[in-house]
């Protein structure tokens, strides 16, 4: 079960000056040991969790960039500064202004462990920027220099894990919600888009109801399994919702969606959750469309 509140990603952003609702996109592809997802809307706070299960016992972030610390001049806080207001405890590391103008990085590393995760990403401030990769253990300064140059020198398309050693995540957030996730955990991408269809379907929910959040269960990973190993891109977007049900169109996609991509006029699943009850259906679009007609007849 998880919490969808109005200040999610799915309700704080949208698509062009007609404010469209943003939809649900997910792209995976798998890169020799590791899956490859780039995917939205989630803040990274909504991912916390899920980021965590699989992930070594040390988290190095690596890039950081928020409006919610900003100084008397309007300039940002250094990420130390943020993460000692959140309380959590870690260690910084400085990475000089040679990685100033690289992808993915800033002007520090903060060293945590994996436990202090939820707590500095408690769901309080937005990161609109945030880069972090797993590691075994508490790097040596000039273990975490090595790491910054590879993540440096990795092109955006090029698999990063397997030039940090024993490292098994990667993620990198933009805009508070564009997402990109490596993982070497072949659960990683069915768990991440069953988070996706409970972020929209609640977020649809909290809406209708005029309700500050909402507790909806996700859709198993079983099922988003299916759908994955069916088409590796997909886009969902709302199509019906009451104050206890919200019904969802999934469409497959021949490429990765890009913003400005309208959804399909088709859909090839449709996606019901059911409050109430406390229970999803994922059935395929023609199924539905048949079980209309005969109900009506």
């Amino acid at each position: 079960m998880i919490e969808v509140g109005r200040d999610g990603a799915f309700n704080v952003n949208c698509v062009g000056v007609d404010r469209l609702p943003f939809p649900l996109s997910f792209t995976v592809r798998e890169t020799g040991s590791s899956w490859q997802i780039d995917a939205s809307a989630a803040q990274a706070d909504e991912l916390v969790d899920i980021l965590a299960r699989s992930a070594n016992d040390t988290f190095l972030v690596v890039d950081l960039a928020t409006n919610s610390f900003l100084d008397e001049d309007f300039q940002q806080w250094r990420p130390s500064l943020i993460a000692a207001e959140q309380g959590t405890d870690f260690t910084a590391h400085p990475i000089g202004a040679w990685a100033s103008d690289a992808p993915g990085l800033g002007e520090e590393i903060l060293v945590m462990r994996r436990d202090s995760l939820p707590r500095f990403l408690d769901g309080s401030w937005y990161p609109y920027e945030l880069s972090l990769i797993d590691v075994p253990m508490a790097p040596p300064p000039a273990q975490l220099d090595e790491i910054a140059l590879a993540i440096g020198t990795t092109a955006f398309d090029e698999p990063l894990l397997p030039r940090i050693e024993g490292s098994r995540l990667w993620y990198s957030g933009h805009d508070d919600c564009y997402l990109t996730i490596e993982s070497t955990d072949p659960t990683m991408p069915a768990l991440v888009l069953s988070r996706l269809l409970a972020l929209l379907a609640g977020s649809a929910l909290v809406n209708a109801g005029e309700t500050p959040s909402v507790t909806i269960p996700e859709p198993d990973t079983a099922t988003t399994g299916r759908l994955i190993r069916e088409h590796p891109h997909w886009m969902g977007a709302v199509e019906a919702t009451s104050a206890t049900l919200a019904t969802i169109r999934l469409s497959a996609l021949p490429q990765p969606w890009r913003l400005g991509q309208q959804p399909p006029a088709h859909a090839d699943h449709i996606a019901t959750l059911d409050l109430t009850r406390g229970t999803w259906h994922i059935t395929p679009a023609d199924t539905q469309r048949s079980l209309s007609t005969i109900t009506v007849a």
